[in-house]
């Protein structure tokens, strides 16, 4: 098996993403590869946005825009360094997580999409479908499932 140049892996904040960005950060590191992290978000619109204003005054920009996909990407960043990876990108797309996390795999040459495999075993999962399994069905290039939760 041929290493991989450049491992991408999906990021939300959660527990279990930010496992499988410790375990793309350490299989970047040991090929030597890049490790581009990305966090695909929707922006809050609407109600939901004049509420989080409303109710966080000042600090509301932290729930504008991008901010909250920003803020997951450093700590994501700061993770991936701690287990050895060392040219780690981020990336924030706006976007459904599957569309989001295919076109940044496309546009930033991944040959390997690392993601947590919650939602998998889950109900939910197995009648409305799920990030993990939506990518290694529709995914052009290698992806890895690493069991997180």
């Amino acid at each position: 098996m041929a290493a991989y140049h450049t491992v991408m892996a999906g990021t939300d904040g959660s527990t279990s993403s930010l496992a499988a960005v410790e375990s793309a950060a350490r299989l970047a590191a040991a090929c030597g590869a890049a490790l581009v992290l990305v966090c695909v978000y929707l922006p809050m619109r609407g109600r939901e946005l004049a509420v989080a204003q409303d109710q966080l005054g000042p600090e509301a920009y932290q729930v504008v825009g991008s901010a909250p996909a920003e803020d997951t990407l450093r700590t994501a960043g700061d993770r991936a360094r701690a287990q050895g990876a060392a040219d780690v990108r981020t990336v924030a797309v706006q976007d459904e997580p599957v569309p989001g996390l295919l076109g940044a795999a496309r546009d930033c040459g991944a040959d390997l999409l690392v993601v947590g495999n919650r939602g998998l075993r889950s109900l939910a999962g197995r009648i409305l479908g799920s990030v993990p399994a939506d990518m290694a069905r529709k995914a052009e290039i290698d992806v890895l499932i690493v069991h997180t939760t």
